[in-house]
């Protein structure tokens, strides 16, 4: 059993046994303490239930203390710290299992199925093919992939959707920017507003159409040819920058479907029966007031153009259509003021609101040197995804996307990022991969039999002791950063086993008996145990993050 989960039971039933009332337990969190010298583990159970209790915190650690049944086997001593913090110290039995247990589960380890095979979809990304990808959609990316990699992790049945209009304003823009080009590539006379996109893909795009169609359109007003030739070429680049970040998406949903399948008028008639619809100055209103929102929203203009709450909706009532337990939405913060609309109309239609989990994250700004570098898609002045992963690699793009909660503004520091050495928080973990990778080979060169079974009980170092209690919490990380969709705590979690595994091998330059490869071979066999764990642990939770675990660095 997980340490977490075992502490977090012990508490459950000593509050009960001491007749507390249990209820308020949920808020109560176990964690890893700040201070060294507080244990491995701490609980504020006690704080939690003295505020319910209006009584004072220690005194309510040492009753649930003096109620504990804790098994030795796991524990081997608990404390009181500060305002009434439970501390927990990991017994060493506890840690010698765990460590074999690492090795026993392999690559499954820091996985579980508290996820119960949920039906779940995650949506992101959802950029209309007005351009390429840039990098503040690559967060997005990277943060979508990276949840899906958690969920899946915990047991979730997960499908990634993409999400798009290819119908709208924006995209007869798109249209109408390419014919421009067209034509100012054929010589004649043409120029694109502050409105039109100017990317040099436009460019690319129109001479496309000249090598398709030659000068045939050039007296021709239409936009579908431009607008569809567009739609297609820039797909396929977000598809190919897509499988450069390492994953696919399962659909790519159309926003027009949903009107040529009538399920926009359906999602009308059940608004409209329930009382939830009315005209007024020649627009459709929602009557987000009936359900607690400020003021009305239109969702249909005077001009007859739906307004995007409208497919919004009918687009995330298909997702309860389609019968997923859990859907998962990612946006950017330019979205946070907006979803509350849809899901008031989820709730308004009968469906459960609770199966969707928005996530906002905030915005990128990409820094050179001490500058900022400016993006607009329109303008082109961006800078593409693509682009930036040239620069300092998939890797190390996806790692920087993911080293600060989504909840943060990230200044994506490029120097930093192509910083070749310790100071690059990716090539410290990676390296430290690579390091346990090299110590193993160094033992097998050396003769040593690595496949006996070793006395890990040997184990005995502080720096060891440590670098195993590191190990032990993986699948805690793993469970909360799943629950709480916060994949900013592997990377903060892959830092902290490294930097252990890195001042492990440090005792040895220091000591020569703590040297993993010598000549006693018991020892040796033992801390190769050690280094195997650690080189799973770091290597499961790079493959979480969706970056390679280089053996040689």
């Amino acid at each position: 059993m997980k340490i977490n989960e075992y502490i977090q039971q012990c508490i459950v039933s000593a509050t009960s046994r001491a007749g507390l009332d249990t209820s308020c337990l949920s808020k109560s969190t176990v964690s890893t303490p700040k201070q060294k010298g507080h244990g491995d583990v701490a609980s504020n159970a006690a704080m939690i239930l003295a505020s319910q209790a209006r009584s004072n915190p220690r005194q309510i650690a040492q009753t649930l203390i003096d109620n504990f049944d804790l098994d030795p086997a796991y524990i081997a001593d608990v404390s009181i710290a500060g305002p009434g913090f439970i501390n927990f110290t990991m017994s060493n039995d506890y840690l010698f299992e765990g460590l074999a247990g690492i090795i026993q589960m392999g690559e499954n380890y820091g996985c579980s199925q508290w996820g119960g095979g949920a039906k779940t979809q995650v949506e992101f990304v959802s950029a209309n093919p007005t351009g390429p990808l840039t990098i503040g959609h690559g967060r997005q990316a990277v943060l979508g992939d990276t949840v899906a990699r958690l969920l899946e992790a915990t047991g979730h049945d997960v499908f990634r959707e993409y999400y798009f209009n290819d119908a709208g304003r924006q995209m007869r823009v798109l249209g109408d920017s390419v014919r421009l080009r067209y034509l100012e590539l054929l010589g004649e006379d043409a120029v694109l507003s502050e409105d039109h996109y100017q990317g040099e893909y436009i460019r690319d795009i129109a001479q496309t159409a000249i090598d398709e169609k030659g000068n045939s359109l050039k007296d021709s007003d239409e936009l579908e040819y431009f607008k569809k030739l567009a739609e297609h070429a820039i797909f396929e680049e977000i598809k190919r920058t897509i499988s450069r970040l390492g994953f696919e998406f399962d659909r790519f949903f159309n926003e027009l479907s949903l009107y040529e399948s009538g399920k926009i008028d359906e999602v009308k008639a059940i608004l409209d029966r329930k009382g939830l619809i009315y005209e007024s100055e020649g627009a459709t209103w929602l009557k987000t007031t009936d359900m607690g929102m400020d003021q009305d929203r239109v969702i249909i203009k005077s001009s007859g153009e739906p307004t995007y709450r409208l497919p919004d909706i009918a687009y995330h009532r298909d997702k309860m259509e389609r019968g997923f337990d859990l859907v998962v939405d990612i946006f950017g913060s330019d979205h946070v003021a907006t979803y509350p609309d849809v899901l008031a109309a989820l709730d308004a239609m009968d469906y459960d609101k609770a199966k969707v989990k928005v996530l906002i994250h905030q915005f990128v700004t990409l820094m050179e040197g001490k500058e900022k570098v400016k993006m607009s898609t329109r303008k082109a002045n961006f800078v593409t995804l693509d682009e930036l992963m040239d620069e300092v690699g998939t890797d190390v793009t996806r790692y920087f996307f993911l080293n600060r909660s989504m909840n943060s503004h990230l200044n994506f520091d490029l120097s930093l990022a192509k910083t070749e050495s310790d100071e690059n928080p990716v090539y410290y973990v990676q390296y430290a991969h690579a390091r346990t990778c090299s110590v193993i080979r160094h033992a097998e060169e050396q003769g040593h039999d690595l496949s006996t079974e070793a006395d890990i009980t040997l184990l005995d170092a502080p720096e060891e002791l440590a670098l195993m209690k590191i190990l032990l919490i993986y699948p805690d990380i793993v469970s909360l950063a799943a629950r709480e969709y916060a994949p900013h705590k592997i990377p903060t979690y892959l830092e902290e086993a490294a930097s252990a595994y890195h001042r492990f091998q440090h005792a040895g330059k220091v000591d020569a008996s703590l040297r993993v490869v010598t000549d006693n071979v018991h020892t040796t066999a033992a801390r190769i145990v050690l280094c195997r764990a650690t080189r799973l642990v770091l290597a499961n939770g790079l493959h979480l993050l969706g970056i390679s675990a280089p053996e040689k660095m």
